[in-house]
C-alpha cells in the first residue's frame, strides 16, 4: 500500500513514485469503469523516460553506453525514509521498505547527489588528476 500526493490541488491524480534517479513516475487516480460507468477503477500510469547517451558509469563519461534499463516496481515503490512509531508509549524509528542498504542503480544524475570525474590538470609541468563535479548545483553552496 502506497500513500501518494495529489499533482495539483483541484487533481485527483496521486503521485505514487516519483523516482529522480531512474527517471519513474507512478502515479494513480479513479475513473469511471468502462463496464459500468456508475463504478469508479483505480487506473495506475507508469512513465518511464530513457535517459539517450547514458553511461555504464554516470561518473564515468568515457565508460561504455548503457544499453540495458531494468525497472523493479517492488523497488521502486519501497520507502525507506525512516519514520517515528509509537509503541508502547516508546518511540522507536522504522523503516518501510526492506532491502533497502542496496545501492540503487541510476540511470542519470540525482541533482540532489554530488557527482564528480576525475580529470586531468597540468600544474607547474606535472599532470594531476582532479575531482571535477559533473552537478555542480549539487555540489557547491551558493
Amino acid at each position: 500500500v502506497l500513500a501518494g500526493y495529489p499533482v495539483d490541488l483541484n487533481d485527483e491524480e496521486y503521485v505514487l513514485v516519483n523516482n529522480k534517479c531512474q527517471c519513474v513516475t507512478v502515479t494513480s487516480k479513479f475513473v469511471p469503469s468502462k463496464e459500468n460507468p456508475d463504478e469508479e477503477v483505480l487506473e495506475r500510469n507508469i512513465r518511464i523516460i530513457v535517459p539517450l547517451k547514458a553511461r555504464e558509469n554516470i561518473s564515468d563519461p568515457l565508460s561504455p553506453l548503457r544499453t540495458t534499463f531494468v525497472y523493479r516496481l517492488s523497488e521502486l515503490c519501497k520507502n525507506c525514509d525512516p519514520v517515528e512509531i509509537d509503541l508502547g508509549g516508546a518511540i522507536h524509528q522504522a523503516q518501510q521498505g526492506n532491502s533497502c542498504e542496496e545501492a540503487q542503480t541510476c540511470y542519470t544524475y540525482d541533482r540532489n547527489k554530488c557527482y564528480s570525474s576525475p580529470v586531468p590538470l597540468l600544474y607547474h609541468g606535472q599532470v594531476k588528476q582532479v575531482p571535477a563535479a559533473l552537478t555542480p548545483a549539487s555540489c557547491f553552496a551558493e
